[in-house]
């Protein structure tokens, strides 16, 4: 794993790095190009998954941009309607990225058959212990859901993906994670954000920065893991750009105080 970037520790010793490229809405060429000029500019953890149709595209990146299989982190997601047909669905996954493992595989949403849920993450922990991943979580659990596999299964979810932003600030549902020894990984920090807050930009003026990039450090300085996403270079190169500088313990308090 690449050193110079701050990572969080999962279980079964997989470092996941802090900073993540996230590749929704990003197919085809311009997926394939986007991904590219992530690595290009140092990201290290690509965030994908079947329902986005662009794993191919997101395999080929990573294996062209020249860096070694175990310095880049690889997350894909299952569709909770694949329930009983989780392990071919993670071998399509393979197949389509051209990897023998993802770093981590996630439920992409709770199935709408709450009784689904603990047959499928006991699948996932299956496909941990045949080491075609390394690690295994969830994406938009609530607490209690979470705590629903833990009993039945004694195995936590290494992460659980929920939209997160200093706007959507939760202390009590962040300590909730933390509790568990389940790290948070925000999506869509720009899209629930408003990144003209008089906040955001008076602490982006004080270092120098853009209240974009104040949004992913706040992430980073929490321990938040955060997957940013952008086609366009210039503002992949930007949000890749944070690691300069690290907010005090009152601007962190401010930009949390933003979510009410």
């Amino acid at each position: 794993m690449d050193h110079d970037q701050p990572t969080v520790l999962l279980p079964g010793d997989v470092r996941m790095p802090l900073l993540g490229f996230g590749t929704w809405q990003a197919t085809g060429q311009a997926g394939y190009d986007a991904v590219l000029a992530a690595l290009d500019a140092g990201y290290r953890h690509i965030d994908t998954a079947t329902m986005y149709g662009n794993e191919e595209e997101v395999g080929r990146a990573v294996k062209e941009s020249g860096l070694r299989r175990e310095d880049v982190f690889v997350t894909t997601k299952l569709p909770p309607e694949r329930v009983g047909r989780e392990r071919e669905t993670i071998e399509a996954s393979l197949r389509a990225l051209g990897l023998e493992y993802v770093d981590l595989w996630l439920i992409h949403w709770p199935p709408s058959a709450p009784s689904d849920s603990i047959p499928m993450w006991r699948e996932l922990l299956a496909a941990r212990d045949e080491n075609l991943t390394r690690a295994v979580g969830v994406s938009n659990y609530s607490t209690a859901q979470m705590d629903e596999l833990i009993q039945a299964t004694e195995e936590n979810p290494a992460v659980n993906q929920i939209r997160w932003g200093p706007s959507l600030y939760d202390r009590r549902r962040h300590a909730e994670h933390r509790d568990r020894g389940i790290v948070l990984e925000g999506y869509s920090p720009f899209k629930t954000t408003d990144l003209s807050d008089p906040v955001l930009v008076r602490i982006a003026a004080a270092h120098d920065v853009s209240p974009a990039q104040v949004v992913l450090r706040w992430h980073i300085d929490h321990e938040i893991v955060v997957i940013p996403k952008s086609v366009t270079p210039d503002r992949i190169r930007a949000n890749a750009d944070v690691w300069t500088f690290s907010l005090t313990a009152e601007e962190m308090r401010d930009i949390d105080a933003l979510g009410g």
